[in-house]
């Protein structure tokens, strides 16, 4: 799942929340802070997912690639229901996880059906180029699109952002995800959308709501299953 953004805390992203948390079997919720790097965000993130939704939620503590290279770390999320990518800094969190055990572990908890969240930075991490701290740097994402990029908190009358990584050579798609609002991707290229979002194909194709885009994709109104 890919969340734009929104603070949980003032329940913005309750709903998109909803939709994850209602495919997600009993057991502990794995929160993965790297990109933030604070200590604090998954205390209160485990707060507010017991207060709405009585889940648990397990931090692992992954803030550099040397924790990302811990075995122990690896196996506490594949041992989790889920894994929740906190959001932050794009570059932190690329820095900490590419080419470790950790980032292995998330793939193989995908690839087997697992459920992987991922919100504002973490969510455009995964495309193929993400944007850098400094904004005019493009840096290689963890290539979970593997043609398609993400730009979180996005506003349909501020496209800029999103179609100056449309202009890399390796993106041919993307995505703009306002705060509040998310995209669940399923195993066999199932789509479910949760609050406005919107696709293009190309640097300058028409930006449009999903669902008039012609992805070949199935979509649903309705996230829960």
């Amino acid at each position: 799942m890919l969340i734009g953004g929104g603070e949980f805390s003032f329940g913005e992203t309750e709903e998109v929340d909803a939709a994850w948390v209602a495919k997600t079997p009993p057991g502990p919720v794995g929160f993965l802070p790297a990109a933030s790097g604070s200590t604090e965000y998954g205390g209160h993130f485990a707060a507010y997912l017991r207060e709405a939704f009585e889940r648990e939620v397990e931090t692992v503590p992954i803030y550099r690639p040397r924790d990302a290279r811990r075995g122990k770390n690896s196996r506490r999320l594949a041992g989790t229901s889920a894994v929740y990518i906190g959001g932050g800094v794009t570059d932190r969190l690329l820095e900490a996880l590419r080419g470790t055990p950790a980032l292995e572990a998330l793939e193989e908890k995908l690839q087997s059906g697992g459920v992987v969240v991922a919100i504002a930075a973490a969510a455009q991490s995964l495309g193929r180029v993400a944007r850098g701290l400094r904004g005019e740097t493009v840096l290689p994402g963890l290539g979970w699109l593997p043609d398609g990029v993400v730009e979180p908190n996005f506003h349909p009358s501020h496209d800029r952002r999103l179609r100056a990584l449309l202009a890399h050579p390796e993106v041919s798609w993307g995505l703009g995800l306002p705060a509040g609002s998310a995209v669940l991707l399923g195993p066999e290229g199932e789509l479910e959308i949760v609050g406005p979002v919107f696709a293009v194909e190309g640097e300058d194709g028409d930006l449009l709501p999903l669902g008039e885009t012609g992805f070949d994709q199935d979509q649903e109104s309705d996230p829960t299953p």
